[in-house]
């Protein structure tokens, strides 16, 4: 996948993983779902800010955040993924974890002719999302392959 602002740059791995990234911090701290803040964005924010990644990523990510809120006007919601049963769970995974998480299975769940933005719209709108974001379960934890796996079969 080409940048839109730079067609002669290729999208990296590393600028997807970036995007996951913030798909996470946003959602946490809107308390909505993934799924809700990749449909705001739209997949022409979402090449929009896969382009921008590279240069995104030395930004504070609270601003990107917040910019993030305003430009595709998310609203808060009442999903809070960190409210789990504390005897199940003594860590809540990082966005950076759960960011690699996602953009792995993205990876690894891609077809050729699928661009990065394609992959998150489908990724994220994916039942299995609900079972990876509950963290009661060790789903996000399962090696890449297993979650892939999950991923065709619809469970683990």
């Amino acid at each position: 996948m080409n940048n839109i602002y730079f067609p002669e740059e290729e999208i990296s791995e590393n600028d997807l993983y970036f995007v996951c990234y913030m798909i996470e911090r946003v959602s946490r701290r809107m308390k909505q779902r993934n799924r809700y803040t990749v449909n705001q964005i739209s997949k022409d924010g979402l090449n929009r800010q896969l382009s921008l990644a590279g240069v995104l990523h030395c930004e504070n990510p609270l601003k990107v955040e917040t910019d993030w809120i305003e430009e595709y006007h998310l609203t808060r919601g009442e999903f809070d993924i960190t409210d789990v049963d504390r005897e199940l769970v003594s860590h809540i995974p990082g966005e950076t974890q759960i960011g690699k998480v996602y953009k792995r299975l993205i990876m690894a769940t891609r077809s050729e002719e699928e661009d990065f933005a394609e992959g998150i719209l489908r990724v994220y709108n994916h039942p299995l999302c609900e079972i990876i974001d509950d963290y009661n379960s060790s789903a996000y934890y399962e090696p890449s392959y297993v979650i892939a796996r999950a991923f065709y079969t619809g469970s683990f």
